[in-house]
């Protein structure tokens, strides 16, 4: 299988880890913005304009169609559920990716629980069997299943990276300061170089 379709957004990546986080002006503090009820947008729109996102959100936490799908479900709940609180310090778009993430690692973590697992922050083993081993083989020339197999504090900034998010905007999204943003994305890119062969 070819890989040339990943290849220009694994390059991005590495163009925008490569980037030295922007200083972060230091205002003098002021009272939270409000937004009016009558103005919050209707879960509707926002779904309209970031669902797509929301869906590739989803898809990084879970493969499986079905599981992927109920996750979706549980994040466009959260969503609208959060949205009374948007006070409008931050895009809709980061506020709703910063949503996403939280009710992914909540669903994440009941899983594993279920599971009688801890949720660890690495990649899973393709196990020894030649036929697993193939097959994850096979997967490393597809992007997606490339990204779902990075530690999970890499995979969010690369999932976010890749929706076009700048490095301040994900560390809005994630709680994370800008230099580990950049720290994980870096280690990322050369993650994916190796698994997809490409060449920065």
């Amino acid at each position: 299988m070819t890989l040339e379709p990943a290849m220009p957004a694994v390059l991005a990546l590495a163009n925008l880890a490569a980037s030295p986080p922007a200083p972060r002006p230091r205002p003098a503090p002021e009272p939270p913005s409000t937004v009016a009820s009558a103005d919050l947008p209707r879960i509707e729109d926002v779904l309209r304009e970031h669902g797509a996102m929301l869906s590739r959100i989803a898809g990084s936490y879970e493969s499986e169609p079905a599981r992927r799908d109920d996750l979706l479900q549980e994040i466009s709940l959260a969503v609208w559920k959060a949205l009374p609180a948007w006070r409008g310090d931050a895009s809709l778009r980061t506020f709703a990716a910063r949503v996403a993430h939280n009710r992914a690692l909540d669903h994440l973590t009941r899983e594993k629980r279920a599971q009688g697992e801890e949720l660890r922050d690495e990649h899973p083993d393709p196990g020894t069997s030649p036929v697993r081993h193939a097959e994850a083989h096979q997967q490393r020339s597809d992007l997606v299943a490339a990204v779902r197999r990075l530690p999970l504090g890499q995979r969010q900034v690369v999932v976010l990276a890749l929706e076009g998010f700048s490095q301040r905007e994900i560390a809005d999204s994630l709680g994370l300061e800008e230099n580990t943003v950049t720290q994980r994305l870096s280690r990322a890119r050369r993650q994916l170089n190796d698994w997809l062969g490409a060449r920065a």
